[in-house]
């Protein structure tokens, strides 16, 4: 009877651990699937917040003109020593049905140079022709090497120049303590998060499938989606809305 009692006792622990283990498993996964929704949210907010005061924004007409948009979100700099940069950001690219859905990728990188503290910043990068889409496509690349970068023209009398288009693939913006300036981010490393985009997606699926617009958008990317429409309309360049065709003149029946 004791035996009995004992083996009962040890499968139902074995049970417990087991059903604690799962739950444990399933949190994780829960929680990991919520981290890449609010980055995709954060990513947004971070749109909307820089586009919100036109005089200091990213200009129309280069927003218009880019072919896929990436924004990490808190992008962090440590610099004790030599500084460097890691991210995680989610990026878009335009197809022949409008933008793709949103692709998980990380940065990495350093700078060279004495440096002493660190900070977080909100990254923005704008690929602006076919070469810079190509390298980003390729799910793995350099900044600056793969495609030339710049950091890019900033406020509503810089749309009026044209070097932005000439001398780079990718224009590259940062925001630190509420400063919203160009940044240099050449020998940075881009590369899909395979990680993320399996929790995104349910499976891993290429970096060009997705900004392919081979696959749907899935759910809990239509904020940042939304965004990007927002910011890259046609309507938003002009300043105004396209005015109603006005009605045919009435025919005399007489």
């Amino acid at each position: 009877m004791r035996r009995e009692t004992g083996a009962v006792m040890r499968f139902l622990l074995a049970l417990s651990a087991g059903l604690l283990l799962f739950g444990g498993i399933s949190w994780a996964a829960d929680k990991d699937q919520s981290d890449i929704e609010k980055r995709i949210q954060n990513a947004a907010n971070v749109l909307d917040e820089i586009m919100s005061v036109k005089e200091k924004a990213i200009p129309d007409k280069v927003m218009a003109d880019a072919e896929c948009i990436a924004v990490v979100p808190s992008m962090v700099k440590i610099a004790v020593g030599f500084g460097g940069n890691h991210g995680k950001g989610v990026a878009t690219c335009k197809t022949a049905n409008g933008w793709s859905a949103p692709a998980p990728f990380s940065i990495t990188g350093g700078s060279w140079g004495l440096q002493i503290g660190g900070q977080a910043i909100d990254l923005v990068m704008l690929v602006m022709n076919q070469k810079g889409m190509d390298a980003l496509l390729s799910s793995k690349f350099k900044v600056g090497a793969d495609a030339s970068a710049a950091a890019g023209p900033v406020g509503r009398e810089a749309a009026a120049g044209t070097d932005w288009k000439m001398k780079a693939e990718v224009l590259t913006y940062s925001r630190a303590r509420g400063v919203f300036a160009g940044i240099d981010l050449s020998g940075s490393h881009i590369a899909q998060d395979q990680d993320e985009t399996r929790l995104l997606f349910g499976k891993m699926v290429p970096f060009s499938d997705i900004l392919g617009g081979k696959v749907e958008a899935p759910s809990g990317s239509q904020p940042f989606l939304s965004a990007v429409k927002k910011y890259t309309a046609p309507t938003r360049e002009q300043g105004s809305v396209t005015a109603p065709a006005p009605a045919p003149a009435s025919q005399d029946s007489h």
